[in-house]
């Protein structure tokens, strides 16, 4: 398999970002490691890392409202995931829906900035809140995880009705099987990324021509220290270098 990148972390959008990180250090105990104008990075204790990007524009999900979609969302794991989603209501998430499947029980909330994230219930997970995969919906789950499985190098670990996995690195991605899926258009604010995976490479241009050769399209970006592409089910992502 040609390898072209490493995923580095999901980033979420928000009109404010430091309320949103406040939200997420609080709940979770993670760490912020890097604040710029712009751009925070939150490190979970595994050393896996998500980061809010400033938004001015951001308009939320309304999830699960297929016209106003989440796009991507967080899986989390802990031990008491009733406790934990108390701890999120006291400290500004919405709680949305429950749900539970083959012994699995999670709760759904949107976090301040609208974005659902789920608390699952992990046994023997100790203490804390564990990053298990971020969460992308798709049209055709299997296919976009195959897409990202070559770009990336991570394995396909799971593939079925409801959705796929690919991990490795000691990081997961999932793609969840959506059958009303609405693309982002991105950089239209009508119909928002909501959040985008960055990807590093070692070669913008090496890395570019392998993820157009698996089915990702170029989008328009004045930066040029990275490079912007949608992949094939239209979620935007960046290779960096």
């Amino acid at each position: 398999m040609a390898v072209t990148g490493r995923l580095e972390l999901a980033a979420f959008d928000a009109p404010d970002i430091k309320k949103l990180a406040e939200f997420y250090t609080a709940l979770t105990g993670w760490q912020v490691v890097r604040d710029v104008d712009g751009w925070i990075t939150i490190r979970a204790e595994d050393g896996q890392e998500i980061a809010l990007q400033e938004a001015p524009d951001h308009v939320p999900p309304r999830w699960p409202d297929p016209a106003a979609p989440q796009q991507m969302h967080l899986d989390l794991f802990v031990e008491d995931n009733e406790a934990a989603a108390v701890r999120a209501e006291s400290l500004g998430a919405t709680r949305l829906a429950t749900g539970s499947d083959d012994g699995a029980h999670w709760i759904t909330l949107a976090d301040p900035a609208g974005h659902p994230f789920d608390l699952c219930r992990k046994k023997g997970i100790g203490p804390g809140i564990v990053l298990f995969a971020v969460n992308i919906d798709a049209p055709d789950a299997a296919g976009l995880a195959r897409f990202y499985s070559a770009l990336m190098g991570m394995e396909v670990v799971y593939e079925g009705s409801e959705g796929a996995m690919i991990s490795g690195g000691g990081k997961s991605v999932m793609f969840q099987q959506v059958a009303e899926f609405t693309p982002p258009r991105w950089p239209d604010p009508a119909a928002p990324q909501q959040a985008h995976l960055d990807i590093q490479v070692e070669d913008l241009d090496a890395g570019e021509a392998r993820a157009i050769e698996l089915g990702a399209t170029r989008l328009p970006n004045p930066e040029e220290r990275f490079r912007v592409f949608a992949d094939p089910a239209g979620h935007p992502f960046c290779l960096t270098t």
